[in-house]
């Protein structure tokens, strides 16, 4: 019987041994869980900070671009007010030339 203890207490030597190494291991698996769930934590808090980051710079970016509309605007406004007032320049020294020569003109009649 003595032969068949050694067996047994191989066999309980062995129980014991895969016993500890399952263990070593869920408490490998358990640590980078620990790790993972730092890490999701932290992916997380970034996403979060992200988010708000992008909204602010959406809203910042809808604001700018109805500011240049109003400039695109004001802008159009004035080149076309612009080009009225050159035009009416350009008419008005016409007739002022012409007025000139008239008045040239008459007075040299008279002369």
């Amino acid at each position: 019987m003595s032969a068949q203890g050694a067996a047994l207490q191989n066999h309980n030597n062995e129980l014991v041994k895969c016993i500890e190494d399952l263990r070593e291991k869920r408490e490998e698996i358990l640590k980078q869980l620990k790790e993972d769930e730092a890490e999701k934590a932290k992916i997380q808090a970034d996403l979060q900070a992200l988010t708000k980051r992008l909204a602010q710079v959406n809203d910042s970016i809808a604001r700018k671009t109805e500011t240049k509309n109003e400039y695109d605007k004001v802008i159009s406004e004035t080149e076309g007010a612009y080009l009225k007032i050159l035009e009416s320049s350009q008419t008005l020294l016409t007739v002022l030339k012409r007025e000139a020569v008239n008045i040239q003109k008459k007075r040299q009649a008279s002369s």
